[in-house]
């Protein structure tokens, strides 16, 4: 089960809306082996596309030199779908690569850049293999 607070989901939603109609995407870190949502790092999605997302090499390298300076870990990696339920894709499986990170997806499908409703689902994906969880907000 991912638990998260309302603001962290708040702000991956506004990231979401405000990258519309590419995909959005980032980390939020926490203490290392803490499995507690808490830095909200938004990135670019350098892809700058609306089925597609990567994050920049550089800034990747950066984030993760950062997260060990820090001693934290990536708890949640998150990023948008834009005309696509939030379940992760084939390519989203096959680049998953943090077997203890929960995979957060946020569909914009329904209401693009504007107020309205979004799904908002975590997934662990370890090995290839995705199992949906439960998501409580404090």
């Amino acid at each position: 089960m991912l638990t998260i607070t309302e603001e962290l989901r708040d702000k991956i939603i506004a990231h979401a809306r405000a990258d519309h109609p590419d995909e959005a995407c980032g980390v939020i870190a926490g203490p290392a082996g803490s499995d507690r949502p808490e830095r909200f790092i938004p990135m670019l999605n350098a892809a700058r596309s609306p089925t597609f997302y990567e994050f920049d090499s550089g800034d990747l390298l950066r984030l993760y030199r950062e997260l060990d300076e820090r001693d934290e870990d990536p708890v949640v990696i998150y990023h948008s779908h834009t005309a696509t339920e939030a379940y992760p894709s084939r390519t989203d499986i096959e680049y998953a690569n943090e077997p203890l990170a929960h995979y957060v997806l946020v569909s914009t499908a329904e209401c693009g850049n504007e107020e309205g409703p979004v799904s908002f689902r975590s997934f662990r994906i370890v090995e290839g293999k995705v199992t949906e969880e439960e998501v409580r907000f404090s």
